[in-house]
C-alpha cells in the first residue's frame, strides 16, 4: 500500500491547479476590465474540469478561446463541472482566486454530469434542442485556380484546365450551434463528365479558419465513394453530386447523391480508423 502525506498530495497537484488558476485569472481579468453589457449567457461561465492532464495545451486553448467571445463579456457566475471539479484542492484554489470577483458554484455530483446527460438524452432525445459543434467539418475538393488567391504549390493543370487542389470546403465551423438533425448541403460536379467513380473525403479540424486539407491539425475522418455508372449510355454534360452532412445528433452522418441516377452512399464520421 502506498501512503502519501497531505503535503505530498498538495505538491503533486499544485502545478496543475496553479496553471488552471493562472489562466482563469488572466482571461477573466481581461473580461472584467472591459465594461461591456452581458449578451446571451454573458454572466455565466462553465469551467469543465473533467480531463486535466498536467496543464494540457487543450485546456489552455479552450479557456483562451472561450473568454475571447463576446457572449462572456461580463461574468458573474463560475460553474465548475466535471470529475476534477470535485477535488477540494481545486475548489479552494478557485474560490481563493475568484471568490471576490464572481460567485463560484459547484453543483452536486458534478462528476456525474456527462452520465446524467446521456441518460436524459436516451430517455428523450428531444431534451437537447441545440448542440455546439466541437470541430470544424468539411470535404476536400478541387476549385478553379485563381491567380493571386490560391498558392502556386496548389496549382494542378489537367486537360488544359487549371485547378486548385486540397481545398477545404467548410460545412460547419467549430463552436457553431446546430439544431438536432440539421442538414447542410453542397453541390459539386466531377472534374470530368466521363468519370465513373467520385471519391469525397470528409475532414475535421479544431480550428475554424481552415483553407486547405493540408493545414496543420486537419485530419480525415470519413470517405464517400460513389459509383457514377448507369446513366443509360450518354453521360450528362454537367453531372451534379449532392453532398449532405447531418449534425446535432450523437453521430455525424454524411451522404452523397448522384442526381442523374439517384444513387446514394452514406458514411458515419469515424475518428478511430483514420
Amino acid at each position: 500500500m502506498l501512503r502519501m502525506s497531505p503535503d505530498a498530495m498538495n505538491a503533486l497537484f499544485k502545478p496543475t491547479i496553479d496553471s488552471i488558476i493562472e489562466h482563469l485569472r488572466s482571461e477573466l481579468g481581461a473580461v472584467w476590465q472591459n465594461d461591456l453589457q452581458p449578451r446571451a449567457l454573458g454572466n455565466v461561465v462553465f469551467a469543465f474540469c473533467g480531463k486535466i492532464r498536467n496543464h494540457s495545451p487543450g485546456w489552455e486553448k479552450a479557456l483562451r478561446d472561450l473568454f475571447q467571445k463576446p457572449e462572456v463579456s461580463t461574468v458573474k457566475f463560475l460553474f465548475l463541472v466535471g470529475g476534477f471539479a470535485e477535488a477540494p484542492l481545486l475548489q479552494q484554489a478557485v474560490q481563493a482566486a475568484f471568490g471576490d470577483k464572481c460567485r463560484i458554484i459547484i453543483p452536486q455530483d458534478v462528476g456525474l454530469t456527462i452520465l446524467k446527460g446521456a441518460v436524459l438524452f436516451g430517455l428523450d432525445p428531444a431534451v437537447i434542442k441545440v448542440r455546439r459543434s466541437p470541430l470544424t467539418y468539411g470535404v476536400g475538393v478541387l476549385n478553379r485556380y485563381v491567380e493571386g488567391k490560391h498558392p502556386p504549390e496548389k496549382l494542378l493543370v489537367k486537360d488544359g484546365t487549371r485547378w486548385c487542389t486540397d481545398v477545404f470546403d467548410k460545412f460547419i465551423a467549430a463552436d457553431q450551434s446546430v439544431a438536432l438533425g440539421e442538414l447542410v448541403k453542397r453541390s459539386y460536379t466531377p472534374a470530368k463528365p466521363s468519370q465513373l467513380v467520385i471519391v469525397i473525403n470528409v475532414y475535421s479540424s479544431e480550428r475554424d479558419n481552415v483553407s486547405f486539407i493540408t493545414d496543420p491539425g486537419v485530419r480525415k475522418c470519413g470517405t464517400l465513394r460513389l459509383d457514377l455508372t448507369g446513366t443509360g449510355g450518354t453521360a450528362p454534360a454537367r453531372r451534379e453530386i449532392q453532398t449532405l452532412m447531418q449534425f446535432g445528433d450523437t453521430e455525424i452522418k454524411a451522404m452523397a447523391i448522384d442526381v442523374a441516377t439517384s444513387k446514394s452512399v452514406k458514411v458515419g464520421i469515424d475518428f478511430l480508423n483514420y
